[in-house]
């Protein structure tokens, strides 16, 4: 009884602050000053057609270093975690059924598609919506379809391990040299910014993007391959 009072008056007490913040709620007529200079000055200062990839990579690239750092742990945790789970596993193990004819077909047609879309979406991301992150999951997508289609089938944790440190690497790297050569940390005026829309424009972004790609698909593709080891047991 005193849980469910709890509860209650938990609940009630949410909803009345809520309630507060949805009657004093102001819709917003114009941009505030930072988001209007990134509105305006992206494409200038940064030679970018699409302003999310300027805030994300360049205006806002320390936040981006923390979200690619929050998922490689998250992928180092899951494959900890299982990897322990896979050696401390008794019994014989599972028989897995052979995947349909039609499955295989639709892989081998679809995955070298999908690999091809996810390189395309993020070294176009200075150019048109998307980037490094979705396009590392969609690289991510088409192991996805590989261990759909044959559960038994293994993939190199040394091969994602190095893909996945080797694009972190550059990534700092590039965002080091910004500091030491241009305006601070991933500035993109290492290299020229060129003509806007063109795809051989806005400095190193693309650059960093595609090593974002690299690096995100491989943190996916670590924690789908562990996933996948763990039902095989």
């Amino acid at each position: 009884m005193i849980r469910r009072a709890f509860v209650l008056l938990l609940l009630l007490a949410l909803g009345a602050i809520f309630l507060d913040l949805l009657l004093g709620f102001v819709p917003a007529t114009e941009l505030n000053e930072t988001a209007r200079y990134y509105a305006e000055r992206s494409a200038a200062d940064l030679g970018t057609a699409n302003i999310t990839t300027a805030i994300i990579v360049t205006y806002r690239g320390l936040d981006t270093l923390g979200e690619v750092t929050v998922l490689f742990l998250t992928a180092a945790i899951v494959g900890l975690v299982l990897s322990w789970g896979r050696r401390s596993a008794e019994g014989p193990q599972r028989q897995l059924l052979p995947t349909g004819e039609l499955l295989t077909t639709g892989k081998n047609l679809l995955v070298p598609l999908i690999l091809l879309l996810g390189v395309y979406v993020f070294v176009n991301g200075h150019l048109t919506p998307g980037g490094g992150f979705q396009g590392g999951a969609i690289l991510a997508s088409g192991i996805l379809l590989m261990l759909l289609t044959d559960p038994m089938k293994r993939f190199s944790h040394g091969m994602i391990s190095a893909v996945e440190s080797f694009s972190g690497l550059v990534f700092v790297g590039l965002g080091l040299l910004g500091v030491a050569l241009a305006g601070g940390f991933l500035d993109n005026r290492l290299l020229p910014i060129g003509t806007v829309g063109e795809l051989f424009s806005a400095g190193v972004i693309p650059i960093i993007y595609s090593f974002i790609g690299l690096k995100v698909g491989a943190e996916f593709s670590s924690m789908l391959v562990n996933l996948s080891e763990t039902e095989d047991s």
